[in-house]
């Protein structure tokens, strides 16, 4: 076992991301979408080139069926098109009018929000949570995949 500082950081640490993701989970379900739902409107309304489902399933880490049951209840809601994409078995996600009103009643708003989050810290700060919660995920990732080589 570590020492209790490191514990009692783990701690809070774990406390900050349980409440951070309740915010996303809360605000999701108060607008009536699923939070798988919720994010893939989120990248179609953040990326600058409409997605294929499968870079929906990487940025997401959702499985492929998650994703794929969102994508045909957003489609048969009338919210999202799937277009033929590069290759027969791949299609390119994209907002359909209706899709668009409900971005701006929805994602629209959580983006403004953490926007006005970021835009509280100085740009100083901006770049230490980044460049610190890009560290630890990295350390994270790098001894998850060594323990899970042995």
């Amino acid at each position: 076992m570590r020492d209790d500082k490191t514990v009692k950081r783990l701690t809070q640490y774990n406390e900050i991301m349980k409440e951070n993701d309740d915010i996303y989970r809360g605000f999701a379900k108060e607008m009536g979408l699923s939070e798988c739902a919720f994010w893939i409107l989120y990248i179609l309304r953040t990326e600058d080139t409409a997605p294929v489902q499968s870079a929906i399933c990487a940025w997401l880490y959702e499985p492929k069926q998650t994703v794929n049951s969102a994508l045909k209840k957003m489609e048969a809601e009338g919210y999202i098109d799937l277009a033929p994409g590069s290759d027969r078995r791949s299609k390119v996600i994209l907002l359909t009018e209706q899709g668009i009103r409900l971005c701006e009643k929805t994602v629209d708003k959580m983006i403004e929000m953490e926007l006005d989050a970021l835009g509280g810290m100085t740009e100083q700060e901006q770049g230490a949570i980044i460049r610190l919660f890009r560290k630890y995920t990295d350390l994270l990732k790098t001894l998850y995949r060594n323990r899970m080589d042995h």
